[in-house]
């Protein structure tokens, strides 16, 4: 995974581990990795070629981990 797009969101804080869970569940789809824990920024690293299934798993799992 040279070349890996960034995407910052901001989620409900006790809700990291949640979403790391989801997204290492997906045959290791993204590395996730926290900003600041307190405001719940988190970004998340995948490659481009995933893209279209990350958008998919974040638009299913959205009211989840807001």
């Amino acid at each position: 995974m040279k070349n890996l797009n960034k995407l910052i969101l901001r989620i409900a804080p006790d809700k990291f581990h949640f979403l790391k869970f989801i997204l290492e569940g997906y045959d290791n789809m993204a590395i996730l990795s926290s900003l600041n824990s307190r405001e719940g920024l988190v970004i998340v690293r995948y490659p481009a070629e995933s893209a279209k299934e990350m958008f998919e798993i974040l638009a299913d799992i959205g009211r989840k981990i807001a």
